[in-house]
């Protein structure tokens, strides 16, 4: 039995929807457009908060599984894991949800609408956030951002498991220090071929219900009241039927920073006038001075409620709990042995072999008898969180995990070496911090060496977050910071085997570090149990499958200016120079094989689709998995045009000397290139396809002693116009 027809399940959504509007006041309306939604009693709604996070798990509400960061999770290059992680994620997150309102407790963070995932593209390693993302490639980002957003809504298409709210819309990357107030001048080329891609995936493919809007304006709009980017481009291109929410406080910045309104109320009826339905922060409290001076209609205020309440809705919150599917999972999940299983699983998928020289790893424990772990991040259990994570049930550290795997009588040395950052030149003990006597005597004394070092969410991260960053969460130098290349230096010189762990979220300057070591881990941050998930691929226990969904320039002279949102230079597929470590570049334990089995023709039309096969062999005496890509480019590219460009990419297990067919289809969309208006052409000419367990560059070539296949196909007809 029930008191209003919104609350009758029986009944059509918009029926609902309508009748639930047309018993609210214009400030009851107003008040559930803000992300602290209170009761309104006298219609029997409970007080709402919005604002929850759950970039690699539920974040910041107390326990739940701590998955590795989302630049971690892109380094597995694999969809159905990161599709895992986010079902998990959402299950857990459901659980919390249920029983924090058993105790009537809906504060922050304890809801069901995650502001998550980050999929705006890591253009530079200087930006402090790039770690939450999913790296460089339009591509990849998309593919993951699609599974991250299914993972999380679920798969019932009339109810939702949970929200995912990808942000931030769009063209956001640095400087976290002008967020405020900072312009991204960007073409159309580079705007609608880069930086739109993921989230026209996210809404179109994915259906995402939610969308959070970015700090940053976009060629001189404000991008939280953008005509250009929430009309234009979501609402009417992408035909985008969810909502869109300020990115914290932002609304602020278009009267203080921007100042393209005269005060609060003007900024209210501004954002909501252009696309902004849900507010976090408190300027839509002006909505109502904003509609009394008929800056705002009540239409308008309908139309973006509806679209605020659908989500409400559908997540069950108007509805019996014991009437939605997903109120039955237990809260036992929560940081469930089977759940931090999988992170461990999906720390092993992403941890990168960036050297191994002489085939030093795995070790074999049965032979190491003494073993040095050296370094910040050796017993830091902190490093291994990352940022937006919740609260691990348990930690096990690089130190921890080594000591788990090795035999009992291995003797295991442990020294922290030096401090992450050097401390305040004015302190009483700083020459201790510089002293590596302790660590020296430790590696002397060990068979092999593992220095566990990098960053740490303290030096980069979002403004506000990172104390210790070089500028409000970015980086102005991309070395080792602190004294820690000193210490590899001196470590390295006593001739003992060294490999290099890293633990960091963006790219770092380590040339040197590759020449010194003889083996170098790139581990991200790896999550709660992520010291286990190292250890097992030191061990064997696991192949390293991981590859790099960024590039490492070798140096700070090899980037443009952080500000300058161009694609030139930037990004493997427009990058001038060499790198360090190209983006797509990993390691195996194992050797793989290709062999091309002919595209369906070398010859097609404009338009037509290419089906392509390869036989992929595994000839080591290790199962494990690769990560076949494949690349397309036009045979005589232009300057503004991509060198080549990620495709196709699927990640393959195979036993020792199994072999596995592989087939790709290419459609015209992966055959197209974007002009300076944005619009996408397919045009005829010579394409070239490069499939591989890399990119088709010269170092990776050197790095791996693999070359890719190729093979090139002629497109034939009249240019096919595919839009934007």
């Amino acid at each position: 039995m029930t008191d209003y027809p919104f609350q009758d399940r029986s009944l059509a959504l918009e029926t609902r929807l309508e009748d639930l509007i047309s018993r609210l006041s214009v400030k009851e309306k107003i008040s559930q457009m803000l992300h602290r939604s209170p009761a309104v009693g006298r219609l029997g709604i409970k007080e709402y908060n919005w604002w929850n996070e759950a970039l690699h798990g539920v974040a910041r509400a107390g326990t739940a599984t701590v998955f590795p960061q989302p630049i971690g999770l892109a380094a597995s290059f694999d969809e159905d894991l990161v599709h895992r992680v986010a079902s998990i994620t959402a299950d857990e997150g459901r659980a919390k949800y249920h029983e924090a309102v058993k105790y009537d407790d809906r504060s922050i963070y304890k809801g069901l609408t995650f502001w998550s995932p980050n999929i705006n593209i890591f253009r530079d390693p200087r930006w402090g956030r790039g770690h939450e993302t999913y790296g460089e490639d339009p591509y990849l980002t998309s593919r993951l951002g699609v599974a991250f957003i299914r993972g999380i809504q679920g798969s019932d298409e009339s109810m939702l498991k949970a929200v995912a709210t990808p942000k931030h819309f769009a063209v956001h990357s640095g400087p976290e220090e002008k967020r405020h107030h900072f312009d991204a001048q960007v073409s159309l080329k580079d705007l609608y071929e880069t930086y739109l891609p993921a989230f026209k995936a996210a809404v179109t493919e994915a259906k995402a219900e939610g969308v959070m809007s970015a700090y940053n304006g976009v060629n001189g709009e404000p991008s939280c009241a953008s005509e250009t980017l929430l009309v234009k481009i979501l609402q009417k291109e992408w035909q985008f039927k969810g909502h869109v929410v300020s990115d914290c406080c932002a609304l602020v910045d278009l009267h203080e920073h921007y100042r393209i309104t005269a005060g609060p109320v003007e900024s209210a009826a501004e954002a909501l006038n252009k696309g902004c339905h849900l507010n976090c922060g408190k300027i839509y409290n002006y909505l109502i001075e904003a509609y009394d001076q008929q800056l705002v209609t009540e239409n308008t205020i309908d139309e973006a409620l509806g679209r605020v309440l659908k989500a409400r809705f559908r997540l069950g919150m108007f509805d019996p709990v014991q009437n939605h599917p997903y109120s039955r999972i237990p809260f036992e999940v929560v940081a469930c042995s089977e759940h931090r299983g999988e992170a461990v699983r999906a720390a092993e998928e992403s941890i990168v072999l960036l050297k191994n020289s002489s085939s030093i790893l795995p070790l074999d424990k049965d032979k190491i008898k003494s073993i040095a772990v050296i370094g910040p991040n050796g017993a830091d259990e902190n490093v291994l969180l990352g940022n937006y994570s919740g609260t691990p049930a348990a930690t096990v550290t690089v130190l921890e995990g080594i000591r788990e795997e090795v035999n009992p009588e291995t003797r295991v040395y442990y020294s922290e070496g030096c401090r992450m950052i050097d401390p305040p030149e004015d302190c009483l003990y700083a020459d201790i911090y510089g002293c590596f006597s302790e660590a020296k005597a430790m590696a002397s004394r060990a068979d092999v060496v593992v220095l566990a070092l990098g960053l740490s969410t303290l030096l980069e991260g979002e403004q506000g977050d990172a104390s210790n960053s070089d500028a409000a969460g970015d980086r102005l130098h991309l070395g080792l910071p602190g004294r820690q290349q000193e210490l590899l230096e001196e470590i390295c010189a006593l001739g003992k085997p060294v490999i290099l762990v890293l633990i960091n979220g963006g790219p770092l300057t380590i040339g040197r570090a590759h020449e010194l070591s003889d083996a170098v881990i790139e581990a991200w941050y790896p999550g709660a149990e992520g010291g286990r998930a190292i250890s097992n691929i030191l061990f064997g226990k696991s192949n390293p499958s991981g590859r790099l969904p960024v590039t490492f320039v070798k140096s700070m002279n090899d980037l443009p200016p952080f500000g300058d949102y161009s694609m030139k230079n930037r990004t493997y597929r427009y990058l001038g120079v060499e790198p360090l470590y190209p983006f797509g570049f990993g390691l195996s334990y194992s050797s793989y094989t290709y062999a091309l089995l002919s595209p369906s023709s070398r010859d097609i039309s404009c338009g037509d689709s290419l089906d392509i096969q390869v036989r992929l062999t595994n000839n080591g005496t290790m199962g494990g998995k690769e990560v076949v890509q494949l690349y397309l480019g036009r045979d005589r590219e232009t300057s503004d045009e991509p060198r080549f460009s990620l495709k196709k990419v699927v990640k393959i297990n195979l036993e020792p000397e199994e072999s596995k067919k592989i087939s790709f289809r290419l459609n015209s969309s992966d055959f197209a290139f974007f002009d300076n208006s944005g619009e996408q052409f397919v045009v005829p000419g010579n394409y070239k396809i490069y499939i591989g367990g890399s990119q088709p560059d010269r170092r990776s070539l050197e790095l791996t002693g693999k070359d890719v296949l190729l093979c090139t196909v002629s497109l034939r007809g009249d240019s096919y116009y595919l839009g934007k």
